[in-house]
């Protein structure tokens, strides 16, 4: 079990790596947006990735709030970028 976390996170560092180049590059502020959110997700899913890892669930709550952190950001980000679109 510890082997697939170990390369499951492999490939999640990996993922947020390229996140982070689009978020750097993005050409749009939307992009910028969605890159951060698939950040914030990839956050979470190494997060859960090394608590099972460890067998330890004391971080579940905390991984709930990151979500749900993660989720009203990116909302948020796009009804103001969609509004400032309309203002022009």
């Amino acid at each position: 079990m510890i082997t697939v976390a170990n390369i499951a996170l492999v490939l999640v560092s990996l993922a947020a790596v390229l996140v982070v180049v689009r978020l750097a590059l993005g050409p749009a502020a939307l992009d910028r947006v969605v890159a951060l959110d698939a950040l914030v997700t990839l956050i979470v899913v190494g997060a859960v990735l090394g608590t099972l890892a460890r067998s330890d669930t004391t971080t579940g709550y905390v991984l709930v709030v990151l979500a749900l952190l993660g989720f009203v950001g990116s909302i948020a980000a796009a009804r103001l970028i969609e509004r400032r679109e309309d203002m022009r």
